[in-house]
């Protein structure tokens, strides 16, 4: 890309333009969500509480946006629920330009999803991962379509733990946090790879905001009864983050910068990619193991039952 920095102003007009943004009601997705918004764009805003969702929205159209926001009830932590949102989208829609799986949890006390999933990886990735194969034919109708998927700077401690990939035997909160955002990298690479073996045009790119302000640094802590660390948390993101609108922006860029390709990977441009304006970064090593990519998939498909069986060769 080029040395001008880009913003959301540089977005092109979206009139038209469907695009579904997980944990669209606040931090990076509330901001996400409102910059397509305010472009034209026909905004589908997966939310695990729909009345969050409902004020999101209500906030983002007093501004004036022109585009149509869509609240609609979706917890990546129920396989049921997310089929269930997959499901209606495919009744509204003919097609979708783009899907922002947005949504996540960080360094959460160690719990299960409704399917038995360790929660970090299962909302953080087998979530997504299962709400992109249940949206692929709507995806793969629209004319360049992009999948865009959060990671994290974290992903760099990420290793994926195929003994004990649940975290039964031995929980560590943040290496699993590594783990989903290792994840989030290896599934969009790995999707990249089958989208052009089966020559569609449908993207998919990854990113990550850098360090931005939002709730997400606070919840684990909160959910643990740590009060001094959500303090601190909450100290640190008003002094040393990005705001969440900056945050965003990466997001932004891999959804709809011009000159994106698949298996971009998009962080900020600034000192050790902790803040600034959109670029193309490296993601680490282990990301860009296609054995474990594989592996991944296969594990993923085995324990969500999702099969893309329109990449099939």
């Amino acid at each position: 890309m080029s040395d001008a920095r880009w913003t959301a102003h540089d977005l092109p007009d979206l009139s038209g333009r469907t695009i579904v943004v997980t944990g669209a009601n606040s931090g990076l997705g509330f901001e996400t969500t409102r910059a397509l918004a305010h472009r034209g764009a026909h905004v589908i805003m997966g939310c695990r509480r729909v009345d969050a969702a409902r004020e999101a929205a209500r906030r983002i159209e007093e501004e004036g946006a022109t585009g149509r926001l869509e609240p609609s009830a979706l917890d990546l932590a129920d396989l049921s629920s997310i089929e269930a949102f997959a499901d209606r989208v495919e009744a509204g829609h003919d097609c979708l330009d783009a899907l922002c799986n947005n949504a996540g949890v960080m360094a959460l006390p160690y719990a299960k999803t409704a399917d038995g999933f360790e929660m970090q990886l299962g909302i953080n990735h087998l979530g997504h991962y299962a709400l992109t194969g249940h949206l692929l034919s709507l995806l793969l109708a629209a004319d360049g379509s992009r999948v865009v998927t959060v990671s994290s700077l974290a992903h760099r401690m990420g290793r994926m733990d195929w003994e004990d990939l649940q975290g039964e035997r031995r929980y560590r909160k943040w290496m699993a946090y590594g783990q989903s955002k290792l994840a989030n990298l290896l599934f969009t690479f790995e999707l990249q790879r089958r989208l052009g073996a089966a020559q569609r045009d449908t993207l998919a790119a990854a990113c990550h905001p850098g360090y931005a302000a939002t709730n997400l640094q606070d919840a684990g802590a909160r959910q643990s009864g740590a009060k001094l660390r959500a303090m601190f948390m909450r100290g640190m993101n008003r002094v040393a983050a990005q705001s969440a609108m900056m945050g965003s922006l990466p997001s932004l860029y891999a959804l709809f910068g011009d000159d994106v390709r698949g298996g971009d990977f998009i962080g900020p441009d600034g000192a050790m990619q902790m803040r600034g304006y959109p670029t193309q970064v490296e993601a680490s090593a282990h990301a860009n193991d296609t054995d474990l990519a594989a592996e991944l998939w296969a594990v993923s498909q085995r324990l969500t039952g999702v099969r893309y069986d329109a990449l099939s060769n």
